[in-house]
Protein backbone atom coordinates (compact mmCIF):
# COMPACT_ATOMS: atom_id res chain seq x y z
CA UNK A 1 0.00 0.00 0.00
CA UNK A 2 1.34 3.46 -0.74
CA UNK A 3 -0.24 7.03 -1.36
CA UNK A 4 -0.96 7.88 -4.91
CA UNK A 5 1.03 9.71 -6.97
CA UNK A 6 -0.08 11.82 -10.24
CA UNK A 7 1.56 9.63 -12.29
CA UNK A 8 -0.84 6.47 -11.00
CA UNK A 9 -4.18 8.37 -11.90
CA UNK A 10 -4.79 7.62 -15.83
CA UNK A 11 -4.87 4.02 -14.69
CA UNK A 12 -6.69 4.81 -11.10
CA UNK A 13 -9.05 5.77 -14.05
CA UNK A 14 -9.30 2.47 -16.23
CA UNK A 15 -9.24 0.51 -13.17
CA UNK A 16 -12.44 2.80 -11.99
CA UNK A 17 -14.29 2.22 -15.50
CA UNK A 18 -13.49 -1.27 -15.66
CA UNK A 19 -14.90 -2.25 -12.09
CA UNK A 20 -17.72 -0.02 -12.05
CA UNK A 21 -18.74 -0.97 -15.85
CA UNK A 22 -21.33 -3.80 -14.29
CA UNK A 23 -22.32 -1.51 -11.54
CA UNK A 24 -23.64 1.59 -14.03
CA UNK A 25 -25.04 -1.34 -16.45
CA UNK A 26 -27.39 -2.67 -13.05
CA UNK A 27 -28.78 1.10 -12.97
CA UNK A 28 -29.43 1.49 -16.41
CA UNK A 29 -31.35 -1.97 -16.20
CA UNK A 30 -32.81 -1.55 -12.66
CA UNK A 31 -34.44 1.75 -14.00
CA UNK A 32 -35.30 1.29 -17.44
CA UNK A 33 -33.80 2.91 -20.60
CA UNK A 34 -36.33 5.96 -20.50
CA UNK A 35 -35.06 7.03 -17.11
CA UNK A 36 -31.10 6.10 -17.37
CA UNK A 37 -30.65 8.05 -20.61
CA UNK A 38 -31.39 10.93 -18.55
CA UNK A 39 -30.68 10.05 -15.01
CA UNK A 40 -27.67 8.33 -15.90
CA UNK A 41 -26.30 9.95 -19.41
CA UNK A 42 -23.02 11.20 -17.84
CA UNK A 43 -22.46 8.94 -14.64
CA UNK A 44 -19.38 7.22 -15.66
CA UNK A 45 -18.01 10.92 -16.80
CA UNK A 46 -18.96 12.64 -13.47
CA UNK A 47 -17.36 9.38 -11.24
CA UNK A 48 -14.31 10.28 -13.47
CA UNK A 49 -14.45 13.88 -12.80
CA UNK A 50 -15.20 13.06 -9.14
CA UNK A 51 -11.56 10.55 -9.24
CA UNK A 52 -9.68 13.61 -10.31
CA UNK A 53 -11.05 15.65 -7.60
CA UNK A 54 -9.89 13.37 -5.19
CA UNK A 55 -6.63 12.70 -6.75
CA UNK A 56 -6.29 16.62 -6.46
CA UNK A 57 -4.00 18.00 -3.59
CA UNK A 58 -5.82 19.93 -0.81
CA UNK A 59 -9.09 17.32 -2.16
CA UNK A 60 -10.05 16.79 1.37
CA UNK A 61 -9.49 13.00 0.59
CA UNK A 62 -6.31 10.57 0.84
CA UNK A 63 -5.64 8.46 -2.28
CA UNK A 64 -4.06 4.56 -1.70
CA UNK A 65 -2.79 2.38 -4.33
CA UNK A 66 -2.54 -1.12 -3.76
CA UNK A 67 0.20 -3.20 -6.14
CA UNK A 68 0.85 -6.59 -6.99
CA UNK A 69 3.55 -7.63 -9.04
CA UNK A 70 4.51 -4.32 -9.38
CA UNK A 71 1.33 -2.85 -11.00
CA UNK A 72 -1.07 -1.04 -9.57
CA UNK A 73 -4.30 -3.73 -8.46
CA UNK A 74 -6.40 -0.72 -6.91
CA UNK A 75 -7.08 2.13 -5.01
CA UNK A 76 -9.21 3.40 -2.27
CA UNK A 77 -10.05 7.24 -1.23
CA UNK A 78 -10.59 8.14 2.22
CA UNK A 79 -12.34 11.01 3.86
CA UNK A 80 -11.35 11.95 7.43
CA UNK A 81 -13.44 14.37 9.49
CA UNK A 82 -11.45 15.45 12.80
CA UNK A 83 -14.03 17.67 13.83
CA UNK A 84 -16.71 14.72 13.92
CA UNK A 85 -14.15 11.59 14.08
CA UNK A 86 -15.40 10.12 11.61
CA UNK A 87 -13.83 8.59 8.61
CA UNK A 88 -14.99 7.32 5.55
CA UNK A 89 -13.97 5.01 2.65
CA UNK A 90 -15.13 6.68 -0.35
CA UNK A 91 -14.10 6.00 -4.07
CA UNK A 92 -12.69 2.77 -4.39
CA UNK A 93 -12.21 0.04 -7.23
CA UNK A 94 -9.78 -3.54 -7.72
CA UNK A 95 -8.86 -4.32 -10.82
CA UNK A 96 -11.89 -6.66 -12.16
CA UNK A 97 -9.43 -9.14 -13.21
CA UNK A 98 -8.30 -9.15 -9.94
CA UNK A 99 -11.53 -9.11 -7.77
CA UNK A 100 -11.41 -11.85 -4.94
CA UNK A 101 -7.72 -11.74 -4.69
CA UNK A 102 -7.53 -10.21 -0.98
CA UNK A 103 -6.68 -6.57 -2.18
CA UNK A 104 -9.90 -4.67 -1.37
CA UNK A 105 -9.62 -6.45 1.60
CA UNK A 106 -5.97 -5.38 1.81
CA UNK A 107 -7.17 -1.85 1.01
CA UNK A 108 -10.09 -1.40 3.06
CA UNK A 109 -7.65 -3.09 6.57
CA UNK A 110 -4.98 0.03 5.29
CA UNK A 111 -7.51 2.19 5.19
CA UNK A 112 -9.31 1.71 8.50
CA UNK A 113 -5.63 1.78 10.31
CA UNK A 114 -5.28 5.00 8.73
CA UNK A 115 -8.55 6.07 10.32
CA UNK A 116 -7.82 4.81 13.91
CA UNK A 117 -4.11 6.50 13.43
CA UNK A 118 -6.45 9.83 12.22
CA UNK A 119 -8.19 9.30 15.84
CA UNK A 120 -10.99 8.85 13.91
CA UNK A 121 -14.59 7.35 16.41
CA UNK A 122 -16.65 5.57 13.77
CA UNK A 123 -16.25 3.89 10.35
CA UNK A 124 -18.30 4.33 7.39
CA UNK A 125 -18.54 3.22 3.77
CA UNK A 126 -21.28 3.60 1.46
CA UNK A 127 -22.46 0.67 -1.57
CA UNK A 128 -25.42 -0.26 -3.19
CA UNK A 129 -28.16 -2.54 -2.71
CA UNK A 130 -28.03 -3.83 -6.36
CA UNK A 131 -26.64 -7.33 -7.73
CA UNK A 132 -23.79 -5.53 -9.17
CA UNK A 133 -22.87 -4.21 -5.38
CA UNK A 134 -23.10 -7.37 -3.48
CA UNK A 135 -19.27 -8.11 -3.81
CA UNK A 136 -18.71 -4.83 -2.86
CA UNK A 137 -21.44 -5.41 0.54
CA UNK A 138 -19.88 -8.85 0.97
CA UNK A 139 -16.13 -7.10 1.12
CA UNK A 140 -16.89 -4.41 3.59
CA UNK A 141 -18.69 -7.16 6.10
CA UNK A 142 -15.63 -9.02 6.09
CA UNK A 143 -13.67 -5.85 6.72
CA UNK A 144 -16.02 -5.84 9.87
CA UNK A 145 -18.90 -3.43 8.70
CA UNK A 146 -21.71 -4.50 10.31
CA UNK A 147 -24.65 -1.76 11.63
CA UNK A 148 -26.11 -0.50 8.06
CA UNK A 149 -29.31 1.66 7.55
CA UNK A 150 -31.19 0.48 4.24
CA UNK A 151 -32.03 3.08 1.81
CA UNK A 152 -33.19 3.26 -1.47
CA UNK A 153 -33.32 5.85 -4.23
CA UNK A 154 -36.31 5.90 -6.69
CA UNK A 155 -36.75 7.45 -10.17
CA UNK A 156 -40.25 8.82 -12.23
CA UNK A 157 -40.52 9.37 -15.77
CA UNK A 158 -41.69 12.96 -16.13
Amino acid sequence: MRPFQQADLPTLQKIREAAFAPVFASFRKLVGEEIAQVAFAAAEEEQAALLDKYCAPNSGREVYVAERGGEIAGFCAVALDGKTGIGEIDLNAVRPDLQGAGIGEALYAFALRRMKEAGMKVATVGTGGDEAHAPARRAYEKAGFSAAIPSFYYYKLM
